[in-house]
């Protein structure tokens, strides 16, 4: 699927690293390195700027790599860009580690996936179907 972007930063577009790969990553577009110190946040900017395909949101998921090794996640994650939008992809990370991060100009941060969606029309009805699970949540089926 094509998909429309004008690229701001000095690295090339996001690609697949695989021919399995889901998602591409992304890189951190700044002009100086950032350190997160523990518990700290940052939206970092990667200069993508992308029209989303009706029908389709753009996810952004973490690292595995930073997540185990560093501590680094997506704070909302994942986060969802819809289809309207059209500023610049920005990413919320966190260090959840104990240890201050360094994030470099052209790091991959966090790894975006196009994925295609449904819309829900409601249809308001007085009771729901039961089921064997019924109302048992929060871990209601084991541990």
């Amino acid at each position: 699927m094509k998909v429309k972007i004008v690229n701001h930063s000095p690295y090339p577009c996001p690609a697949y690293a695989t021919a399995y790969s889901a998602g591409v990553d992304l890189k951190a577009n700044i002009p100086e390195s950032i350190v997160l110190k523990p518990l700290q946040r940052a939206l970092v900017p990667t200069g993508l700027y992308v029209a989303i395909p009706e029908g389709h949101e753009i996810q952004v998921r973490p690292r595995s790599g930073l997540a185990l090794k560093h501590g680094i996640t997506v704070l909302n994650s994942p986060g969802t860009i819809d289809a309207d939008y059209r500023g610049e992809l920005r990413v919320i990370l966190v260090n959840l580690s104990e240890e201050p991060f360094e994030i470099v100009p052209g790091e991959r941060i966090a790894q975006m996936v196009l994925a295609k969606h449904e819309v829900i029309e409601w249809e308001e009805v007085s009771e729901l179907d039961a089921t064997v699970r019924g109302v048992g949540g929060f871990g209601s089926t084991g541990k």
